[in-house]
């Protein structure tokens, strides 16, 4: 039986991907098969597609991250899914099609209400700025915390969980709309991404001090420009690269302050420490149901619009994530 997929088969454009007929994936043991919904585009997808990212698929591939959708069957050794659940579920590639499997460990139970443009939209990122909060900077309530690039997909999640923390947030968005949304979202405030202004900005809004912990997936002259408005021993979390410029950090900014600078990859946290993704995503949820976290989705293309999709993302416009859908009832 096949199903359609969108499928690369050299690196390069997204318009050069094609969406064709593959053959019905197979669960494996520990594995569920999942009749996809919709599913989340991110920005690592669109590297994936260039040959650009650090964790690459051998061609012919379908991108794609995470997903929501119906299980349709379960491999040898699952447990805690059946036929016909809801479910949101994480993987390396392969989100871009009618159906995709995915590890158990990496799926989760969708909670009643949430539906499945939502559901696709709300994982990865938000598993992204929990990790940077928590784990890499170690936020403690009352720090201020600058988010970079905040209407974006894990910029609108990181502005919502530093405030349910109990952090001040100051985003940076590029236009006057998506600077609304990330104040309607809780940032205390919404500034222009300025680097010849923006320390003096953001040590305006800090009585002098700066902030504590910057959650920066921009790059480029906002990066160098976030590293010079950190506190003494603040935390720069380094999340991405979307001006498409990787910056250099010197040393001796980071020694005469008492800064640490560190890297996040959240994908390797579902990898090695599963159930460390499992208790994030019971806190997530918690927060969802409390109504302290939702998952703004800004736009949604059928399937056979991945590429248009992609291109929305890589050009910044959409405040919020983007999803594809494919039609399934």
């Amino acid at each position: 039986m096949s199903v359609r997929a969108v499928v690369v088969r050299e690196f390069g454009a997204p318009d050069d991907m094609a969406l064709e007929d593959v053959r019905e994936p197979e669960p494996g043991p520990g594995e569920i098969l999942v009749g996809v919904r919709a599913a989340g585009v991110n920005y690592p997808d669109l590297l994936v597609v260039r040959g650009e990212y650090q964790i690459l698929p051998e061609p012919p591939f379908s991108p794609g991250k995470e997903v929501a959708g119906i299980v349709e069957a379960v491999g040898d050794g699952v447990s805690g899914f059946g036929v016909g659940e809801r479910v949101m579920a994480q993987m390396e590639y392969g989100g871009y099609g009618e159906k995709v499997v995915a590890k158990a460990v990496n799926a989760v139970a969708m909670p009643p209400g949430m539906g499945f443009e939502e559901a696709a939209a709300f994982g990865l990122v938000n598993l992204t700025a929990y990790f940077a909060l928590v784990r890499r900077a170690r936020l403690l309530p009352g720090e201020t915390v600058l988010v970079t690039g905040a209407a974006g997909g894990v910029g609108s999640a990181g502005v919502q969980l530093a405030k349910a923390f109990g952090a001040t947030v100051i985003a940076t968005a590029s236009t006057q709309e998506k600077r609304a949304l990330a104040l309607d979202l809780g940032a205390d405030h919404a500034i222009e991404p300025d680097p010849g202004t923006l320390k003096e900005r953001v040590r305006g809004l800090t009585g002098g001090r700066g902030v504590d912990v910057i959650l920066e997936s921009v790059g480029g002259d906002l990066f160098d420009a976030s590293l010079r408005a950190i506190a003494w021993e603040g935390r720069l979390v380094v999340i991405g690269f979307a001006s498409g410029r990787i910056p250099t950090v010197k040393a001796g900014h980071v020694l005469v302050k008492n800064v640490s600078v560190v890297g996040l990859q959240v994908s390797d946290y579902r990898e090695r420490e599963p159930e460390a993704v499992r208790e994030a995503y019971e806190v997530l949820l918690e927060m969802y149901a409390k109504r302290l976290l939702r998952a703004h989705v800004a736009k949604i293309y059928p399937l056979e619009n991945a590429a248009e999709a992609l291109e929305e993302v890589r050009a910044g416009r959409a405040g919020g994530k983007v999803v594809l859908t494919t039609g399934g009832k």
